[in-house]
């Protein structure tokens, strides 16, 4: 990508209603701009790095063994009047009417739509567990939309829905996507922390949700210190293996958010032993039992021919969000700082004298190394701006070349996280950027 033709409208100064460190840059770097109050276009830097993350959670999802489906942004309401919801939902629902006068909705979430699908084609026991996930635009009428995408009015979530024949194997399934999730956050280079949760208007009585560290958070968070120190499973785990080990470590030290901090509880961990830090939810699952099933008149046979109401657990994870959520997690006075796994390109090639024949041709062979991993500032601009805006945009490194390094056949590379630099041969700056 060369940037003199990219569709990059960065500003230099800060929008008014940015309130947030996230939607300040993400405003500034040019990621997204807003269209109505709570929902955003998607520029293309933001689209690319949506793209990474999407994808991220995608593969982890698809590893853990669900399977993905994509249900429409729409819904009938007499889905939702089956399972009790339409009336009980509140004014963040869409609802509209289609040219028949039949009642609709933009959906918020997808359990009944789900829970119906699955009917449609259980027919018994053998059937399960099966657990579906789609990644799809939301829609919920927040009363204050603020934030930018950490808290708009139209997000992109994935969510998935698991159905099981026991509560013993339900919870097999819960167990199957808490630990997807720890490996999820993790390889976005997110310390995620699970928390007991209230269940809210999706149901239910058992709920975690992921808040990440973030000095800039938006909740107060108390934690044990062992927590951060685990290494939250760089190795895929065998999914269909008892998992318990792994949940039960995390659920057995203390981690809470200010609305469920148990003070006697904090009291009695160590003083050495006490975290509290700041934090952003990114993901919460729920396991709720029979309450969609149930009401919408789903049963297989089991294996004794008696029916069976199947059990669900449903997974969120707000994916739009999370993009926010990593820019507060990883910035600093400078701009944004992406991590690898999420960038939109891999690098940024400074051309520190655009006309020189020497240095126009080693970013040239830069650019030829990094095929769509790299970003080429061919613009006829001076050093500084170049600098400045490729620390704005935080890529995760910065090939820097001048008349002088080019004479010599070196690159600067420098590590946007760290600032630490190099002067390397293109080869070696490469592969460098490449690992």
């Amino acid at each position: 990508m060369r940037l003199s033709r990219a569709f990059l409208p960065t500003l230099k100064e800060t929008p008014a209603e940015a309130q947030i460190v996230s939607h300040r840059l993400m405003l500034r770097a040019g990621l997204i701009r807003q269209t109505a109050a709570g929902i955003y276009a998607w520029l293309p830097m933001g689209w690319r790095v949506l793209r990474n993350v999407t994808q991220i959670v995608r593969e982890e999802q698809d590893r853990a063994g669900a399977q993905e489906v994509l249900m429409p942004t729409i819904q009938s309401a007499e889905l939702w009047r089956q399972s009790g919801r339409y009336d009980d939902y509140g004014e963040e629902m869409l609802r509209i009417k289609d040219r028949g006068d039949r009642e609709i909705l933009y959906g918020p979430t997808n359990e009944e739509m789900i829970t119906d699908i699955f009917k449609s084609y259980a027919r018994s026991y053998r059937d399960l567990p099966r657990n579906l996930y789609h990644i799809q635009w939301k829609f919920r009428d927040e009363r204050r939309p603020r934030f930018g995408v950490m808290r708009g009015r139209e997000f992109l979530m994935k969510d998935a829905y698991s159905f099981d024949l026991t509560a013993e194997a339900a919870q097999h399934s819960y167990r199957q996507m808490f630990v997807a999730y720890l490996r999820t956050f993790a390889r976005m280079g997110l310390k995620a922390i699970p928390m007991q949760a209230d269940t809210g208007p999706i149901g239910g009585n058992l709920s975690h949700e992921f808040i990440i560290l973030a000095e800039t958070g938006e909740s107060q968070v108390f934690l044990h210190k062992d927590l951060l120190q685990f290494d939250a499973l760089a190795e895929a785990p065998n999914y269909n293996a008892d998992l318990k080990p792994i949940t039960d470590f995390w659920l057995s030290r203390y981690a809470a958010t200010d609305e469920k901090h148990d003070v006697a509880a904090w009291d009695a961990i160590p003083e050495a032993d006490r975290v509290s830090a700041r934090g952003i939810e990114v993901g919460h699952i729920f396991y709720f039992g029979t309450k969609y099933t149930a009401a919408m008149g789903v049963s297989v046979p089991g294996p004794d021919g008696a029916n069976v109401t199947p059990e669900m657990g449903s997974y969120g994870i707000g994916v739009s969000r999370l993009v926010a959520a990593l820019i507060e997690a990883n910035h600093d006075e400078a701009g944004i700082i992406w991590p690898d796994a999420v960038a939109p390109w891999k690098a940024a090639i400074l051309n520190l004298k655009q006309g020189d024949a020497a240095t126009d041709a080693m970013c040239e062979a830069m650019l030829a190394g990094l095929p769509d991993q790299a970003v080429y500032d061919d613009r006829a601009e001076r050093a500084g701006v170049k600098f400045a805006d490729a620390d704005l945009l935080g890529f995760p490194w910065q090939a820097i070349i001048g008349p002088r390094g080019a004479a010599a056949g070196r690159v600067e590379l420098k590590r946007r996280a760290t600032g630490e630099r190099h002067e390397l041969s293109v080869e070696d700056a490469l592969a460098r950027i490449r690992a």
